[in-house]
Formats: C-alpha cells, sequence, structure tokens
C-alpha cells in the first residue's frame, strides 16, 4: 500500500515544536477585526497549541 500524502493545507497552518506538540494560530484574528477590542485582537495574536482532542486526528493528517 503506498504512503499517506501529507494534508499541505493543514501543514501550512500548523508547525511541529521540538517535543512533538503542534503549534497553530488564533482563529478570529482577521474577519470583522475593526468591530473586534485592541485588548480581544492582542491576545488574538498569540498562538496555542492544538488540544488534546484534536492531536491524534491532525497528527494522522500530517
Amino acid at each position: 500500500m503506498p504512503k499517506m500524502k501529507t494534508k499541505r493545507a493543514l501543514a501550512k497552518r500548523v508547525k511541529q515544536t521540538g517535543t512533538g506538540k503542534l503549534k497553530r494560530k488564533s482563529a478570529y484574528t482577521s474577519h470583522l477585526a475593526p468591530r473586534k477590542t485592541h485588548k480581544q485582537k492582542r491576545h488574538l495574536r498569540k498562538g496555542g497549541l492544538v488540544s488534546k482532542g484534536d492531536y491524534s486526528r491532525i497528527k494522522e493528517l500530517l
């Protein structure tokens, strides 16, 4: 059976850390940005890690 191909769309959105965790950017950053508060936009700038529930599903696609 051939190898699974990497889902390129997901690979562009997620990066792997040295310990194997997956980094991601926050959602809701650009859509309707002018009506969001400065505080809300500032907090959305910071990325996060992929949650434990999604980790196995995303790892399969990479």
